[in-house]
């Protein structure tokens, strides 16, 4: 189980991280032909949705790899998972069924690195 947390922490890393750098990089004219829902925020408010989401991606990994305040491992990935939730709304109000969809696999990840960092399988 613990090396499927860690594939999962992995995962997460490398799929948040490349979002939020995205995001916290490009202008949000050049993220509007991807990413669509760009057009609901204000560019301070993607770029701080990038940020977020890069932070939660080294949280997910240093914290447990350093040793150093492991308990952010779990409190990032919950944090992902309520990210997730938010980005779900947004993609309900705009009729987005296959963002959903991702967002609801990546929910499910996050939760279950939460559960089992926060829980049996602790560091």
């Amino acid at each position: 189980m613990n090396a499927l947390l860690w594939v999962l922490q992995a995962v997460l890393a490398a799929v948040f991280g490349l979002a939020g750098a995205m995001k916290s990089t490009q202008p949000r004219e050049r993220l509007r032909p991807v990413l669509a829902w760009v057009e609901d925020f204000s560019p301070a408010q993607v770029r701080l949705i990038g940020v977020v989401e890069l932070l939660a991606a080294l949280g997910l990994i240093l914290p447990a790899a350093t040793g150093v305040a492991p308990v952010l491992t779990p409190l990032a990935a919950a944090g992902l998972a309520i990210t997730m939730i938010g980005a779900a709304v947004t993609h309900a109000r705009r009729a987005e069924p296959p963002a959903i969809a991702v967002n609801v696999v990546l929910f499910v990840a996050a939760v279950v690195v939460a559960w089992g960092r926060f829980g049996p399988y602790a560091f």
